[in-house]
């Protein structure tokens, strides 16, 4: 049941990231960068998110001083796989076109990457190095997610912007709005997760 919980909190994390990514609002800064290097450096979106995550995983076992946490890099597998399959079935589906369908993809996206990211959380199997960096920062600096998260972004949309990722209103709108909508997912969840077990 766990791992179902999971791999779906993981299903749920990439479709909504796909949909950002499609919306052409612009996606989170992280995403951004992976956007940005797919398209000037080559591989896909998906082979970029497991190549950063085998980096984070090192940075993650330097600031935490201990092994490296090589469960996390099958969630980053499974999550860049994922990332591709999503994509190639939005694009062979639709692309959205006009403002308010992307407005609507954007907004899905948003939501649906909360949910996805409290879900898999929830399971404690292996966080994605970037939540498990979010999770490390939280803890060093003794704020709350909101900020954690606003750090990580601020490096990542540096990166992002060099790479010339898909930086729009919607990455200012992730930046904004993503912690304060996992904020409320983590204790949704977390409730709704407890009564079914």
């Amino acid at each position: 049941m766990k791992l179902f919980i999971y791999v779906l909190g993981i299903l749920l994390l990439t479709l909504g990231i796909s949909f950002t990514i499609q919306s052409d609002l612009g996606t989170s800064p992280f995403d951004a960068l992976l956007v940005g290097l797919s398209i000037h450096v080559g591989f896909t979106v998906g082979t970029w998110e497991i190549i950063i995550a085998v980096i984070l995983i090192g940075c993650n076992s330097l600031l935490k001083r201990q092994k490296p946490e090589v469960l996390g890099l099958l969630t980053a597998f499974i999550t860049g796989i994922s990332i591709d399959m999503w994509l190639f079935l939005l694009e062979n589906l639709h692309t959205p076109e006009l403002f308010y369908s992307k407005v609507v993809y954007f907004g899905l996206g948003l939501i649906v990457i909360g949910l996805g990211t409290a879900i898999y959380l929830h399971t404690n199997i292996a966080p994605i190095p970037v939540d498990r960096l979010t999770l490390i920062i939280h803890e060093l600096t003794r704020t709350n997610i909101f900020l954690s998260r606003s750090i990580i972004y601020l490096i990542f949309l540096i990166l992002a912007m060099i790479f010339k990722g898909p930086i729009g209103i919607g990455t200012l709108l992730i930046v904004c709005l993503s912690g304060l909508i996992l904020n409320y997912f983590m204790s949704f969840t977390k409730k709704v997760l407890e009564q079914t077990s």
